[in-house]
């Protein structure tokens, strides 16, 4: 067992912490502050992002470990003041790649997804997509290329990643004399905030040091409105990770010349067309009134949270000892119920056939541990007779997409 991924213990800390703000929310009659379509949204995103991670961690720690053996430059010791050194040194390309991530168009795509949440709480510093995790590893190398050890760099992202999760909430009021040194949960509000006056502000992830170095800091004032300054309309898993891509996609298609399409790629998102994404939701998106009805049967979709909390959990734990087609059947089905659930949410009907897709998943990963794939058609039969007597899509609509009326 001493292979044993005990990274594994901070995802139900995570759900210990949220539901403690939660709590103090409650008591504190501050209850808007957590919306259950955004949460879950805030939620399922954390999971993929969690879960794919496992496949690239170790890429990206051999990738640290091999510029650090052929590339540094100088040769760091790790006397304790080295520590405080590298702290500093990670915020401060942690700065670089935030601003940038936010100033250019390719970077912002993947970088978009962590804003789109109109509420601040904990379950929003979860809004990290896998995009944005490999991009932020590229800026690490360069900790390891100065001559940081990589074990010396896995450790401080591990805290400063820790601490950017406690940022993300309104428990917290404005620190006083720490905000003239740390970014606190007040001043990452300003960041997360649509106000004009507090656009691209507070890049910093610790310190304050570099946005009031680079012009880029702002204290809290007036109550920040959270989200994007253009909303998008849904809570589909898929559409929150790939919209930006569509947009841009879009743009590059409008324009004419290699040079016009590498400045949609590369230009700042402040000069896309707004025009594209309304656009774009009225081809790929449905369109209900959602301000006056939500989604009524929560406890399947909480209950299909919970077994990915597990399964995520799990796997985490013990990936290691997991064989190839264990790993590729987990993430599939884990990603897959992702996708269902925000497609719960946003009530599509062709939900049923990916529920379908899903459990004849799970069959036939039984059937092969049996090694009995060859007999999976017989399952296959069984639905289609079901669908055929039953008429089961009928009734998974009539039973589980429902929306209920706001009063």
């Amino acid at each position: 067992m001493d292979q044993i991924n005990y990274l594994a213990f901070a995802i139900p800390a995570f759900f210990l912490f949220l539901y403690l703000e939660y709590a103090l929310a409650v008591r504190l009659k501050k209850t808007d502050v957590f919306k259950y379509e955004s949460s879950v949204s805030n939620v399922s995103i954390g999971i993929a992002e969690r879960l794919l991670n496992l496949f690239i961690a170790a890429s990206f720690y051999e990738l640290f470990n091999y510029i650090y053996i052929h590339y540094a430059l100088f040769d760091i010791s790790n006397a304790w003041w080295v520590w405080v050194l590298l702290l500093l040194a990670t915020d401060f390309v942690w700065y670089w790649y935030h601003r940038l991530g936010h100033q250019v168009n390719f970077l912002w795509a993947a970088h978009i997804v962590h804003h789109q949440s109109e509420e601040f709480n904990l379950s929003v510093s979860a809004r990290i997509t896998t995009f944005q995790a490999l991009i932020r590893n590229v800026f690490w190398c360069i900790l390891p290329f100065v001559g940081f050890h990589p074990v010396m760099v896995v450790v401080i992202l591990t805290v400063h990643g820790a601490y950017s999760f406690f940022t993300h909430t309104q428990m917290i009021g404005k620190l006083g004399w720490l905000e003239k040194v740390l970014i606190t949960p007040s001043l990452h509000g300003v960041h997360h905030a649509s106000d004009e006056k507090y656009l691209d502000k507070n890049y910093g992830d610790v310190f304050v040091f570099w946005d009031k170095l680079f012009g880029t800091f702002q204290q809290e004032e007036e109550a920040p409105r959270y989200g994007l300054t253009h909303p998008i309309k849904s809570y589909s898993f898929l559409w929150q990770h790939f919209h930006y891509y569509f947009e841009l996609a879009e743009a590059c298609k409008r324009e004419k010349g290699l040079k016009n399409k590498w400045k949609v790629v590369f230009g700042s998102p402040a000069l896309l067309d707004q025009d594209i994404r309304p656009i774009l939701e009225k081809r790929f998106l449905q369109h209900k009134s959602i301000d006056r009805y939500r989604f009524k049967f929560k406890k399947y979709l909480n209950g299909q949270l919970v077994i990915c909390i597990i399964l995520l959990t799990f796997t985490t734990a013990f990936f290691s000892y997991f064989q190839i087609i264990d790993k590729w059947v987990v993430s599939v089905f884990v990603l897959l119920t992702l996708i269902n659930c925000g497609a719960l949410l946003e009530q599509r009907k062709w939900i049923y056939y990916l529920e379908c897709l899903r459990l004849m998943l799970v069959v036939a990963y039984v059937f092969y541990q049996f090694d009995l794939l060859s007999l999976i058609f017989i399952p296959l039969i069984i639905l289609i007779m079901l669908e055929r007597t039953f008429s089961l899509s009928r009734v998974y609509r009539n039973y589980v997409l429902q929306y209920e009326k706001i009063e």
